[in-house]
């Protein structure tokens, strides 16, 4: 059974910026996904643990950790969000992230596909 978060109130959500782009990196994967702030909920995600993307870079000898891969998720996320009518998002930095390597690969293919930065 799934129960949907409550929703926010009318004022707050008002000022707050619709789609946030998040991404995750560890030693072994790359993540992003893209949350949906009023609703709380994530509306499109991509991650080098998927299985079909998972076993067709192993084949290929692809790393799922270098930039490469992360420039990959950019893409892949670019057209699950365009395919989903979302035409913009807004990038959130964790404290340690700063646009260079594996983020600076994501945005760039996001923007090369479309996606607007807000």
């Amino acid at each position: 059974m799934v129960v949907p978060p409550p929703a926010r109130p009318e004022r707050v959500t008002k000022f707050l910026k619709p789609y946030i782009l998040r991404m995750h990196f560890t030693n072994k994967y790359v993540n992003a996904q893209v949350v949906h702030t009023p609703t709380a909920t994530v509306a499109a995600a991509a991650s080098t643990q998927e299985k079909a993307l998972r076993l067709a870079m192993e084949k290929e000898k692809e790393s799922t950790r270098d930039v490469a891969a992360a420039a990959k998720i950019g893409m892949i996320l670019a057209q699950r969000l365009l395919v989903r009518n979302i035409p913009a998002v807004t990038v959130f930095y964790n404290r340690d992230q700063k646009y260079h390597g594996k983020v600076k690969a994501v945005i760039d293919q996001l923007a090369n596909a479309g996606v607007k930065l807000i």
